[in-house]
């Protein structure tokens, strides 16, 4: 992505009415999957639809996501990170520790096994040993999670004074990695209503957060780049009331 690009984006942030009166918190370390299909002529992204009555993005297109939870810095894997993806996620953290960067993978991978029903990962012989209840579904269908294909695409905490914060890290996984389905995880009265498979182009349209279709954006252009893992990784923040983009 070019360095014009980068700017345009941070405008979007930046423009972006936000309603900051809230009491301030600290960000809860969270990440979320961007599920690519690219198999056929245009990249396609897996989007989930919020439910209507949730009060947190009602109706909104998102990925699948949430915070990291104790156990999943202990689940096993068929495979680690990246050794530069790994490197990427310790930055700029204050406890820059291995299990901290497996434990983000993994949660992104619990939560779109969670919200979407989709596992994804290596199916095996032999059940993964699971460190709790939160990965049972895993030991029921025995698919170890990859975690080497995952790919760290953006960064970006939400800024203070907003009723939820964030720090979250968005990776990216392909399509042939889903290794299992649970059926009649999404549905009306789920957390996510429906699942739409749609161009990253396309998807950038739908009714998001504004981060999101930054982060399609960003997603888009590491998809041209050629999806290695030395690229650099956007973050973004708030400092003293202005937005930045800072690459990893």
């Amino acid at each position: 992505m070019s360095s014009n690009d980068g700017d345009r984006l941070l405008r979007r942030m930046s423009d972006m009415e936000r309603d900051q009166s809230f009491p301030d918190s600290e960000p809860r370390d969270a990440a979320t999957i961007m599920l690519i299909d690219r198999a056929g002529p245009q990249a396609k992204v897996l989007l989930g639809r919020r439910h209507h009555g949730h009060k947190f993005m009602p109706g909104k297109f998102v990925f699948p996501g949430g915070r990291i939870e104790a156990h999943d810095r202990a689940m096993t894997a068929v495979s680690e990170l990246h050794p530069d993806t790994q490197a990427k996620l310790l930055e700029k953290v204050g406890n820059p520790a291995a299990d901290l960067a497996r434990g983000l993978a993994l949660a992104a991978v619990r939560e779109m096994a969670e919200e979407t029903g989709i596992l994804l990962g290596v199916k095996g012989d032999e059940p993964p040993q699971t460190p709790g209840e939160i990965w049972t579904e895993f030991s029921k269908a025995s698919i170890h999670p990859d975690l080497g294909q995952l790919h760290f695409i953006a960064r970006a905490i939400t800024p203070p004074r907003r009723p939820k914060r964030f720090d979250t890290r968005f990776f990216t996984a392909d399509a042939t990695t889903i290794a299992h389905r649970i059926e009649g995880v999404v549905g009306p009265d789920s957390e996510l209503v429906e699942l739409v498979w749609a161009p990253i182009e396309e998807a950038a349209r739908f009714d998001m957060p504004t981060i999101t279709s930054v982060v399609l954006e960003e997603l888009a252009a590491r998809v041209a780049a050629g999806m290695a893992h030395d690229l650099p990784v956007p973050f973004y923040f708030m400092e003293n009331q202005k937005f930045h983009r800072e690459l990893l």
